[in-house]
């Protein structure tokens, strides 16, 4: 089992929650080793009984500071260390619930991008079982990037959603070829053009859960904007189910119907898949919510560690190789 190196300093409920959640990965067999200051990390160790390495890091780069900035000025900041450690192979991944700018920082300029990648990309798989790319990390993109994330999507996947072939589709304004700004329409033709993925054309998103793609290709403004409206919908639609369903009349079949309510809250739970892939780098990176509870962060850790094991990077790269200058 490949090592996933994990910020332990990184979040708004780290250290505590950072470790017990990689206490508990542990326990289900993944190889975790800790960053971040052990004078504070031990004892919380020893509370829950766990004896995981640790690599000693003395900074933490919060998230007001500039990621830029931090990358020279706080070296020893455990992000940048976790971020060393997968660069000197001593770990295969790294995950952080910190500061998302610093961890694209030391994703991209400590682990180093894959040969040919422009930007890297952040990858999220939708509770609809699509991934969406990019969710954030490039707010402004040329065509040509796009391309980029449709073959970086399609490798995320082939991997989480077990897919040979991912249908992948350009969020757009409506369906037809020639909507959209520039952007779209020039990367619709790179798309059509493209050998190494399985193009079906723009989609919307209301396209989201009605088997039209496997992968959505945006840039990361709108793909931030979807993902949130996504998350704020599911969550109000729940409530409000659960309000209606408080009427005397339905009672009983609400009792009957609450293992079917308690799956459709997990499903829609995003500490459930635990965290989205920072892709295009040489390493595997899971960026997890700066909220993460400690089973939000076993299971960023068990993401990292099935995207090691399953060769995302590998994929990314053949992709991009196959798919010329």
């Amino acid at each position: 089992m490949a090592r996933i190196a994990v910020d332990a300093m990184g979040g708004d409920h780290a250290p505590l929650e950072i470790v017990r959640g990689s206490v508990d990965a542990s326990r289900h067999g993944i190889d975790v080793v800790l960053v971040g200051d052990e004078a504070v990390i031990r004892p919380i160790l020893d509370r829950f009984d766990a004896d995981l390495p640790i690599v000693h890091a003395g900074e933490v780069i919060d998230m007001h500071q500039d990621p830029s900035r931090a990358l020279r000025e706080k070296r020893d900041a455990s992000v940048l260390v976790a971020a060393r450690l997968v660069d000197d192979g001593l770990a295969a991944g790294l995950v952080s619930a910190g500061s998302t700018g610093a961890t694209l920082v030391a994703g991209a300029f400590i682990i180093g991008r894959l040969a040919g990648v422009s930007r890297p990309a952040i990858a999220s798989i939708f509770p609809t079982r699509e991934v969406v790319v990019d969710i954030g990390a490039n707010l402004e993109v040329r065509p040509e990037h796009l391309v980029q994330f449709a073959i970086m999507g399609s490798a995320v996947a082939q991997v989480y959603l077990d897919l040979d072939e991912p249908r992948v589709g350009l969020l757009n304004i409506g369906e037809e070829p020639g909507k959209g700004r520039p952007l779209e329409r020039v990367a619709f033709e790179l798309l059509e053009k493209a050998e190494t993925i399985h193009f079906v054309g723009n989609v919307e998103g209301r396209d989201l859960g009605r088997d039209t793609a496997d992968v959505f290709v945006t840039d990361g403004y709108t793909g931030n904007i979807l993902l949130k409206t996504g998350e704020g919908t599911a969550r109000a639609i729940y409530r409000m189910l659960l309000e209606a369903l408080q009427a005397d009349e339905y009672q009983g079949a609400l009792a009957t119907l609450s293992p079917a309510f308690i799956e459709l809250r997990e499903r829609i739970d995003p500490e459930t898949t635990g965290g989205a892939h920072l892709v295009g780098t040489e390493g595997v990176v899971v960026i997890a919510h700066g909220g993460s509870s400690h089973r939000a962060v076993d299971n960023a850790i068990r993401m990292a560690a099935e995207g090691v094991d399953r060769g995302l990077v590998e994929r990314i790269a053949n992709g991009l190789d196959g798919a010329g200058p």
